[in-house]
């Protein structure tokens, strides 16, 4: 029987009047300010941020002007996402987010997993949002003749590793000049951070300080918190479109051949950077409580948010790609940079100002987001008391939002971008897999009480089955090579980088002499990951060169389990696939809800074996938290 409690359900309808009975409770309602326009704001708040103004540059680079497909691949996908989030939005239209939905699907230790995962979805995005706002106000800051110290702009280990990588290219004959900038950053601000003893001072401060000052709006009220989201939306989107509306002017279609010059794999190359730019819609579905009819207004939101933002993507990447060669776009800020191409450096300075804002409304609505999870845990008995206290004036959930400010603010002093934003992605996805899942679960069961909103209806009973079919045999036809390999775990040749930074000195030496043996041209140039990276282009070229080159073997290549455990996520995929289609013909599965579990754990297989033993290790720490307080504090022991 203790087994079964672990999967214990809240009903829609007892959802529903724990809410109503809040207040006699103690939990004074939260004010209710929010319609289907607000909600759509607060959606092109989160989403229109790092995706337009910084990594559609390097999906551009990669795609060419065909990236406009993965824009529209993704959202494609988070739409199916959006369909099950809407059908739960509307069905339990109270704070929560999945984690809610969870309680209703699957019982109570899959809600506490999934709102444990919610939890670090939000944190890690929050910290991701504010690092990268942080970038964009210090480059502002620059352009304008104001130049803070490097390490106090840069979090910890992107120094630290930044300067390990920088020095091992340095031993290996590049010069600093040729350094990239970010490398000559991290290098410079771990050489001038004062020390105390070996410890160096390097922390990310403009990062907390945004953190801390979106914090107390966001404490200070829903109506506030709303206010400025809708004020930072129209500024960026009049940006936006003064951008297209000078750049459409500069378009040379010339640029746009070829259309896809590195073809499926090239467009498909960004579609992680690319997807957390459009995970801020489910932060829509926490402020249920606050909508003035939510079962109406929450599905509107959503949808409208990422149609809009979609489109904005779209007409941004073709004017873009248009304007100047889509290869020169691989840079940080792409719009302020193809202005300054052309001599518009007008342009750039507004671009700047309008990113600076863009990321602070983005991380003003997931700043909104988390504190709600904590309290709808809370109420249920799974988190202490004191995270579902409603502010008595501003009737904010205040007790969770100050500690979400501390829980935020002070890892972003020191996290890594990279690192943050992986495990933002892995968590929401996630989020969505199990939200997906749930409307699977429910949607024949026929004591459920549905709200105003359903996912149209389609049979994957023989669907499903034949997309899986024709998967296999494109893969087998058009990816024979990359496919076989993956299966019989051929052994991969590391990159120029990977191979560099893994040898001292004594075998750069020797590396280096080998290749000016090998083409006497290159002893032009001491740099010997330039020189390596030469070869890179032609694939063939590039595999006969490393194996001829005097090092090694575990430098030049990656083989066994080494390899292999990279590739841990994509089998795990495979397997979950083949069951769901097999559930999907025994149970005639509604097509939508189940493209939408396939795409998001599909992305999550793109992500590294590392953010899931990451990610594995904070649901364990939940589990423990679980089995320790939440399980006998539970509400639901009392029934």
């Amino acid at each position: 029987m203790a087994f079964f409690d672990l999967f214990r359900k809240k009903s829609v309808q007892d959802i529903l009047n724990q809410v109503a009975k809040n207040e006699a409770d103690g939990h004074q309602s939260l004010g209710k300010h929010l319609t289907t326009r607000d909600l759509t704001a607060f959606g092109i708040a989160a989403i229109v941020g790092a995706g337009i103004f910084s990594t559609i540059g390097k999906a551009s680079a990669d795609g060419g002007p065909a990236v406009i497909f993965l824009f529209i691949f993704t959202a494609i996908a988070c739409g199916f996402a959006a369909f099950a989030y809407a059908e739960f939005a509307s069905m339990v239209p109270v704070s929560g987010s999945a984690y809610t939905y969870s309680y209703v699907a699957f019982g109570e230790i899959i809600a506490w997993i999934i709102g444990w995962a919610l939890i670090m979805e939000y944190a890690i995005g929050n910290i991701t949002v504010a690092i990268s706002w942080s970038d964009y106000f210090t480059g502002l800051l620059e352009s304008g003749g104001i130049h803070l110290p490097h390490w106090i702009q840069m979090d910890y280990l992107t120094a630290s590793n930044g300067y390990q990588d920088a020095t091992a290219l340095m031993q290996g004959g590049k010069s600093f000049d040729n350094l990239s900038s970010n490398l000559q950053a991290a290098y410079t601000a771990w050489t001038t951070a004062p020390t105390i003893g070996p410890l160096h001072i390097v922390a990310d401060v403009p990062a907390l300080a945004i953190i801390f000052i979106i914090t107390a709006l966001v404490y200070r009220g829903m109506k506030e918190s709303r206010n400025a989201s809708n004020l930072m939306v129209v500024v960026k989107l009049c940006v936006i479109l003064l951008v297209i509306a000078v750049g459409v002017f500069y378009v040379d279609t010339e640029n746009w051949h070829p259309f896809a010059p590195n073809g499926a794999a090239g467009v498909l190359k960004g579609v992680s950077a690319v997807f957390f730019a459009y995970i801020g819609f489910d932060a829509i579905s926490t402020t249920a409580e606050e909508c003035k009819n939510p079962q109406r207004d929450l599905p509107r939101g959503m949808m409208w948010a990422i149609i809009i933002c979609t489109l904005l993507y779209v007409v941004i990447a073709l004017v873009l790609t248009g304007m100047v060669q889509y290869s020169e776009l691989n840079v940080g800020d792409p719009l302020a940079f193809v202005f300054t191409q052309l001599n518009l450096k007008w342009m750039s300075g507004i671009i700047a100002v309008s990113a600076v804002v863009a990321m602070a409304s983005v991380l003003l609505v997931f700043q909104m987001g988390q504190p709600r999870i904590w309290m709808s845990m809370s109420r249920d008995g799974l988190l202490p008391p004191k995270f579902s206290r409603v502010h008595p004036k501003y009737r904010t959930p205040s007790y969770a939002t100050v500690v979400t400010g501390f829980v935020v603010g002070i890892p972003a002093l020191f996290l890594n971008l990279t690192i943050v934003t992986d495990l933002c992605s892995i968590g929401t996805l996630f989020a969505f897999v199990l939200v997906c899942a749930g409307v699977l679960v429910l949607q024949n069961k026929p004591n459920i009480p549905r709200g105003k909103f359903k996912t149209p209806y389609v049979n994957a009973k023989y669907i499903a089955p034949a997309l899986l079919v024709l998967g296999l045999v494109v893969a087998f036809t058009y990816n024979k090579d990359n496919t076989l390999a993956f299966l019989t775990n051929e052994k991969q040749a590391n990159s120029p980088a990977d191979i560099v930074t893994n040898i001292g000195p004594a075998e750069a030496k020797i590396a280096y002499e080998f290749l000016v043996y090998k083409n006497e041209s290159d002893a032009k140039t001491p740099d010997l990951e330039a020189l390596l990276s030469k070869y890179a282009d032609d694939e063939a070229q590039y595999k006969q060169l490393i194996a001829e080159l005097p090092l090694n073997d575990d430098v030049k290549y990656q083989s066994g389990f080494e390899l292999f455990k990279h590739k841990i996520p994509l089998w795990i995929f495979m397997i979950v696939l083949l069951g769901l289609v097999i559930w999907s013909y025994k149970q005639n599965l509604s097509l939508i809800p189940l493209l939408g579990l396939v795409s998001c754990l599909y992305m999550m297989a793109e992500l590294s074996v590392w953010n899931w033993l990451y990610f594995t290790i904070w649901l364990l720490i939940g589990l423990f938290i679980y089995f320790g307080y939440s399980r006998k504090n539970s509400k639901l022991n009392a029934i």
